[in-house]
């Protein structure tokens, strides 16, 4: 048995290339494998408290059956993942180091939370797959402004 705490909530990313996404997810991003399957293409990673899992889906032991309709990239059209970070430079001194591109940002955002403001310097980023990921370091909070 492994010593992970799962989240109420893990999505699980169905990728083309497993060790591609494990150099981006793990290799540039910081993630940690904390327990693996090699053999169903499976990782589960976590950084920093956020938790997901990656799957090769034609190396697991029932290809296709959690797909419910044609994967054509970029995946995951219409969602986002925001990743909380306590700081940003490392995750751009990394971005920068190995050329990968920045969807979006950095920049600073400040967004209405029923009665406050709460503000975040923002980074958007695409994994090999096309997933939109949104580290997000946050920057305080302050009143709405009359």
């Amino acid at each position: 048995m492994t010593d992970v705490v799962f989240s109420k909530l893990v999505p699980e990313l169905k990728v083309s290339d497993l060790e591609a996404s494990l150099r981006f997810w793990r290799g540039l991003l910081g993630f940690a494998v904390r327990y693996s399957r090699p053999e169903e293409g499976f990782a589960f990673l976590e950084r920093e408290g956020a938790q997901l899992m990656l799957h090769q889906d034609d190396l697991g032991s029932r290809p296709g059956v959690l797909i419910t309709g044609d994967m054509q990239r970029p995946f995951g059209r219409g969602i986002n993942f925001e990743i909380d970070a306590k700081d940003l430079t490392p995750i751009m001194q990394a971005v920068a180091h190995a050329g990968w591109p920045i969807y979006l940002g950095p920049e600073e955002r400040w967004r209405r939370v029923g009665s406050i403001m709460s503000g975040a310097r923002e980074v958007w980023l695409q994994d090999p797959d096309g997933y939109l990921v949104r580290f997000s370091q946050p920057l305080g909070r302050r009143p709405v402004a009359s």
